[in-house]
């Protein structure tokens, strides 16, 4: 199909959109990612390329997604010396990081230097959707990027919505993400006192489901808290760093968001105590009263986990 697609990022995001692509009949012609050993063997697997010049990788797409880490990564594939950027007249970039919104609107900015267009395709959503193209993707940036990029995004998702100028999708993203993650702490804050109270924590999981403390994280945590599987979808880290954005965006407008803020304490707590890799799901390691790390909390007191 039509355009070359490259990618700068590829781990299991990233792999699986490309992935999900080649089925679709794009042609993935470039890839590169710091972990050079998997760019290589993606690149085999789909018949591409795999550079490890930046610059390399805009000469040989048309297209080029970013699935980067954080504003860092992004500043650096973007805005550093033998950035993307080099080689970039003519080529869009879909940006489908969970960053800053300010980096999507330098990140635009830069790229229009360079007679270029961006767009941001923020995700809500799992790995396993990624594969099979069932995204749910919020879109920033200028329209006419949108309808460039659409085609391609349309075979990676089932909704995909054009939210407004750039910036304006992660901040919509940034707010998905907070309240998904107060919700995840919340529920193994419940599950966690169900348990002590000696609760059927399968009868307690069904009540609240068919009541006003339903909630998605109920549908795909809840089991998970309850049999301590923590296989990762969605890392502590990443629940963090996003937590983090929107805390920024608030304090930025004077806003207070107390349990906004005590959420994201909870996820850094994780990856104090070097959990930041499991899943969301293992804030519950906190919460629930006999597991290790309820104690090690920094605020436990005489076996209260603090308030």
């Amino acid at each position: 199909m039509g355009e070359r697609i490259g990618f700068v990022g590829v781990g299991r995001m990233g792999a699986n959109m490309a992935r999900r692509l080649k089925d679709c009949g794009f042609t993935i012609s470039a890839i590169n990612d710091v972990n050079v050993d998997a760019a290589k063997s993606l690149a085999h697997e789909l018949g591409a390329t795999y550079y490890h010049e930046l610059p390399q990788v805009t000469k040989h797409a048309d297209v080029i997604i970013t699935v980067v880490s954080d504003d860092k990564a992004m500043k650096h594939i973007f805005h550093d010396t033998g950035s993307l950027l080099a080689r970039a007249k003519g080529r869009l970039f879909i940006n489908c990081a969970t960053v800053s919104p300010d980096t999507h609107v330098k990140v635009e900015y830069w790229a229009e230097a360079h007679d270029a267009s961006t767009l941001e395709a923020c995700m809500a959503s799992s790995i396993t959707q990624a594969r099979n193209g069932t995204l749910y993707l919020m879109c920033g940036g200028k329209p006419a990027a949108f309808d460039r990029a659409k085609p391609i995004l349309d075979r990676l998702s089932t909704t995909n919505r054009y939210i407004g100028p750039a910036g304006t999708a992660a901040q919509v993203k940034a707010l998905v993400n907070m309240v998904m993650n107060i919700n995840t702490a919340g529920l193994a804050e419940g599950l966690g006192l169900g348990d002590a109270l000696g609760l059927d924590l399968s009868m307690l999981r069904e009540v609240l489901s068919q009541t006003g403390a339903n909630s998605r994280v109920l549908e795909t945590d809840g089991e998970d808290m309850v049999n301590r599987d923590h296989s990762c979808y969605f890392s502590a880290e990443h629940a963090a760093k996003d937590s983090g954005i929107a805390v920024k965006l608030a304090e930025h407008l004077g806003l207070k968001l107390p349990l906004a803020k005590a959420t994201r304490k909870q996820f850094e707590r994780m990856k104090e105590l070097e959990l930041g890799h499991l899943d969301k799901s293992g804030v519950a390691e906190m919460t629930f009263k006999n597991r290790k790390y309820h104690t090690e909390h920094p605020d436990a007191k005489d076996g209260d986990n603090g308030d």
